[in-house]
């Protein structure tokens, strides 16, 4: 009997939203959902302290991202994500990808000593990035050493502090 009323995509989505808030709380930070997604945020992250800084966040998964070649990950992102993450807006927006092993699953297990959610996310700024003559997806280039976890979240909520993340 199949019971699920999430496709594979749907279980892609909610494990990004999953890890992206695990790593919020381990960091201290608040996170909440926009009621409708028209405008490319899929999650938003607060901070306390001074200027309460936020950062807004498109959300990706993938079973292909593959290994980095030249030190970065190649991912397709559709034209209109494209578009909306290079573009100069009041709170820092990023795209967070996380890569999922290829069999589904492998990409929970719970027991009574861990909770593991295998592989881990990486994050871009595409602020400032120049418009494309692509119409359906544009190549980005993710840099391996952005790895989306605890500390890299504290820095660039640091750097958000001033308005900026690129």
């Amino acid at each position: 009997m199949i019971d699920s009323l999430m496709t594979p995509n749907d279980r892609e989505e909610a494990l990004s939203r999953a890890y992206v808030a695990a790593v919020a709380a381990g960091a201290g930070y608040v996170t909440a959902e926009p009621k409708l997604d028209r405008d490319g945020v899929d999650i938003e992250i607060h901070a306390g302290g001074l200027s309460r800084p936020q950062l807004n966040i498109q959300l990706k998964a993938t079973i292909n991202l593959g290994e980095a070649a030249n030190e970065a990950y190649r991912y397709a992102l559709k034209r209109r994500n494209y578009d909306l993450l290079r573009k100069q807006t009041m709170v820092p927006r990023i795209l967070v990808v996380l890569s999922l092993p290829a069999a589904e699953v492998e990409w929970l297990s719970v027991t009574p000593e861990q909770l593991i959610l295998r592989r881990c996310a990486y994050w871009a700024s595409l602020a400032g990035f120049s418009e494309t003559q692509n119409n359906e997806s544009v190549t980005i280039s993710i840099h391996n050493n952005n790895r989306f976890d605890v500390d890299s979240l504290k820095a660039l909520m640091e750097r958000a502090r001033s308005g900026a993340i690129a």
